[in-house]
C-alpha cells in the first residue's frame, strides 16, 4: 500500500493546524424580530377625512362676503325686536373694535367682551369687525371676509345672544354688528 502524502493544498487543513484546538461557542437566542406595525382603521380614516372636507365646502358655502348684512334672531325674540335692531333704535351701551386683530385675537377679544357685557348688564352692544375689503390678512383664501364671519359663527352658537343685525349705513353698515344679550341670571 501506498501511503500518499499529504495535499499540501489543503486550506482547511492548514487553517485547522494553524489555529490549533476550538471550543465550540454557547448558542444565543437570536435577536427579535421587528414588531408588526399596528393595524390602522384605513376605511374610518377615510370616511373621517371625507367628512372632514365636506364640513369644509358646507362652511365655504354659507361664508359671508363683505356687503351681505349679519342677521340672526332666537325664536323667543319677537321679530319686531330685530326690526328695531335693523334700524339702529335700541341703545348702545359699549362697543367692541376688531379692526387689525387675527382671528385668534378677535376670537377671544369677542368671548371676553360679550361676558363682561353680560356681567354689567349690558342689554345692546356694538361690534366692529369691519368689511374685510382693504387688507389681504382680512380676508380668507375664498375672498370672504374672516372677521365677519368670525363674528357670525361666534354669535350664532353662543346661548346668551338673542339677535343682532348689521347697523343701519349711518352706524358702519355691514362693517357693524348690533347685539342683543340675554340678562345675566342672579
Amino acid at each position: 500500500m501506498s501511503s500518499e502524502p499529504a495535499d499540501d493544498n489543503d486550506d482547511a487543513g492548514l487553517f485547522r493546524e494553524s489555529i490549533g484546538p476550538v471550543r465550540r461557542l454557547r448558542e444565543t437566542a437570536p435577536p427579535p424580530a421587528p414588531s408588526k406595525p399596528k393595524p390602522r382603521a384605513r376605511m374610518a380614516e377615510r370616511d373621517d377625512a371625507q367628512a372632514r372636507d365636506e364640513f369644509r365646502h358646507a362652511l365655504d358655502a354659507s361664508l359671508l362676503e363683505a356687503g351681505d348684512a349679519l342677521s340672526f334672531r332666537r325664536d323667543a325674540v319677537p321679530p319686531r325686536v330685530l326690526q328695531r335692531l335693523k334700524r339702529g333704535e335700541i341703545a348702545v351701551q359699549d362697543e367692541l373694535d376688531l379692526h387689525g386683530a387675527d382671528a385668534r385675537t378677535a376670537e377671544t377679544l369677542l368671548r371676553d367682551f360679550l361676558a363682561q357685557a353680560r356681567q354689567h348688564g349690558h342689554a345692546c352692544v356694538r361690534v366692529i369687525h369691519g368689511k374685510g375689503m382693504h387688507r389681504s390678512e382680512c380676508v380668507a383664501s375664498s375672498g370672504a371676509p374672516v372677521l365677519k364671519n368670525l363674528v357670525d359663527r361666534m354669535l350664532r352658537h353662543r346661548a346668551d345672544i338673542l339677535a343682532f343685525h348689521s347697523a343701519p349705513p349711518a352706524q358702519g353698515g355691514t362693517g357693524v354688528v348690533l347685539v342683543l344679550i340675554a340678562r345675566a341670571k342672579s
